[in-house]
């Protein structure tokens, strides 16, 4: 049952080394900043648990996966401050995953749109089922992914990057995002990819968490900038979201 609060709602359950971090919001499971906040520092929290190996990131209910940044926001932003603070929130859970001590192993049950595809992006091995279309649909209205642009980038390349997001109205299935190397696994049911992805986890979590630990900084190499990287994307997204284009196209969108 999806949650029916405003802000959204975040649980962690670790068991066996495993830590499941579940969020929810009834907008498709889509980020207020807070939520988003809040996700940052649990992945900071999570990496200096010593009872902790891996990470398991899912969203609530058996439908979307995370529609991305909430849209309500997005429309109230009235200046550059509140523009950047807006978009740092993406920005500041991609680098706390990314400097996450724990593979996080992403769990994909449906469709991702723009914040939500990064998301998947930052994870270290996602499982999907066949109902996990993607979709960067950010400059449809007036805006680009350029905070979420890195980590897509670094796993389904620049071409790729560029396919999903010059077609920004176009869904991509689970089988492209598996091919381009943003999916691990795609699965025809949810309780398939369920049954897999609990089999896989248990199996990681009884292996040296000191090699786990060290095969997450290999994959992370050539990221360090990021911490200034995102940053800067996320002020040049608030610059964006101010824009005459922008306010009309997203006037246009609410009705």
């Amino acid at each position: 049952m999806l949650t029916d609060r405003s802000n959204g709602s975040l649980y962690t359950k670790i068991e066996n080394r495993i830590a499941t971090v579940e969020f929810g919001h009834p907008a498709s499971n889509s980020f207020v900043s807070e939520l988003l906040e809040r996700l940052a520092n649990e992945f900071d929290k999570l990496s200096k648990d010593a009872e902790v190996s891996i990470i398991i990131l899912k969203s609530e209910g058996d439908r979307a996966f995370c529609a991305g940044a909430s849209f309500d926001e997005l429309v109230a932003i009235s200046n550059l401050e509140e523009g950047k603070a807006f978009f740092s929130g993406f920005a500041n859970v991609i680098n706390a995953m990314r400097v996450c001590s724990k593979p996080i192993i992403g769990r994909v049950q449906g469709k991702a749109v723009g914040g939500g595809v990064g998301l998947a992006s930052a994870c270290d091995y996602v499982y999907a089922s066949e109902a996990a279309s993607i979709k960067l649909s950010e400059i449809s209205i007036g805006i680009a992914p350029l905070v979420i642009a890195p980590a897509v980038e670094r796993k389904i390349g620049k071409s790729g990057l560029a396919e999903l997001s010059l077609a920004p109205t176009e869904w991509k299935n689970a089988y492209w995002a598996k091919e381009k190397g943003l999916f691990s696994k795609v699965f025809d049911s949810i309780s398939e990819m369920d049954k897999e992805l609990d089999f896989h986890t248990q199996k990681l979590a009884s292996y040296n968490p000191e090699a786990l630990a060290e095969m997450k900084r290999v994959l992370w190499e050539g990221t360090e900038h990021w911490d200034t990287l995102l940053l800067k994307r996320a002020e040049a997204s608030g610059k964006l979201s101010l824009s005459p284009n922008t306010k009309n196209a997203l006037d246009m969108f609410k009705k």
